[in-house]
């Protein structure tokens, strides 16, 4: 497959985590998490997060998602989230099947929640016949790549506990997302009453597997068997915990993010001014989102793979990747500059 921009998940993985996949390699280890390794990095999450802090490894992004919101709802639970959310469009009704909470969807012009949005969708608290909401679940970086403040995400953490409410965050990018803000991982959930996190790491050099961070003690309860009921325990769990020890040393995680984001400003710098581009979101992560000709997007997919966003819209994504390099960013607005030269 020729380098692209389709995701961050096409991209390999990082030679130092593979290198601690290796080095983890030797001998045997106690299954199911109950090895040393894996209680190191529990360890170093706490350092990360603060002392109250929980983790728990799956094998995907999915898995982490509806794991996070089975251990804040019952069946009959609601959960708010933007009509753009990952657990709304792009993972196949697992959080409805594996929870049987119902999602409240809300459209947004940015991807982002607030708190007036879901207040649209607090009421029938009490009334039996109507779902009961449970939690808010947003995404950071959202799904067309825009950011929350921290100021927005206490906001939307207090309006959340005030309705006796949990705050979920879905951080497939969530390295992406504290060097864009130039903040800690702590200063952006648990300083603020996040209740848990899905924290990413295969968009960001991971081969495979994620971590449920519960932030709130009282999730903790029958947790172990909820992962195990949705066939999330791993059962060589040192190989997951590996490479989060590799991805948590000399800042790895943050490199990365850096690299990842540095080239979709560059990427958003080459194309902005050219006739017939319209950058539609701000450029805050590792994500450019652009309307485009029609003609013009569909002949750069025939060299470049990249995914059609909205096509009604005429809109498309490209995304950039920790092994982005300037190169492929200056190909790749070249072949798009002349399509649109010949485009006029």
């Amino acid at each position: 497959m020729k380098r692209g921009f389709g995701s961050d998940n096409h991209s390999g993985v990082h030679p130092d985590v593979l290198k601690a996949i290796a080095e983890v390699n030797v001998d045997h280890a106690m299954a199911y998490g109950e090895d040393e390794y894996s209680a190191k990095v529990e360890q170093l999450f706490k350092q990360y997060f603060g002392t109250d802090a929980s983790v728990y490894f799956a094998f995907n992004g999915t898995g982490a998602n509806v794991l996070c919101l089975d251990a804040m709802t019952r069946s009959h639970h609601a959960v708010v989230c933007a009509d753009t959310a990952h657990i709304h469009v792009d993972e196949c009704g697992a959080p409805q099947r594996i929870t049987g909470a119902k999602l409240l969807t809300i459209k947004t012009p940015d991807g982002k929640l607030t708190p007036e949005l879901v207040k649209t969708q607090l009421h029938g608290f009490g009334f039996q016949h109507h779902s009961q909401p449970k939690v808010i679940s947003i995404a950071q970086p959202t799904e067309l790549g825009t950011l929350y403040t921290l100021n927005e995400i206490k906001a939307l953490a207090d309006l959340a506990h005030q309705y006796n409410m949990y705050l979920h965050v879905d951080g497939a990018r969530f390295a992406n997302a504290a060097v864009a803000l130039g903040c800690t991982f702590k200063q952006m959930t648990t300083d603020l009453g996040v209740d848990a996190l899905s924290f990413g790491g295969t968009k960001n050099g991971l081969m495979i597997g994620e971590a449920v961070v519960l932030l709130n003690p009282k999730l903790n309860e029958d947790f172990l068997y909820r992962r195990k009921q949705a066939m999330q325990l791993c059962s060589k769990m040192r190989f997951i915990a590996a490479q989060f020890k590799a991805y948590f040393t000399d800042d790895l995680w943050k490199r990365n993010a850096e690299h990842s984001n540095a080239m979709a400003r560059q990427l958003y710098n080459a194309i902005k001014d050219e006739k017939g581009v319209d950058v539609v979101y701000p450029v805050q992560a590792n994500g450019v989102f652009v309307r485009l000709p029609r003609e013009v997007w569909t002949r750069l997919q025939e060299k470049y793979f990249f995914y059609d966003w909205d096509e009604d819209d005429n809109v498309v994504r490209f995304m950039c990747s920790f092994d982005t390099t300037a190169e492929d960013i200056d190909l790749f607005a070249l072949t798009l500059k002349k399509l649109l030269s010949n485009h006029k």
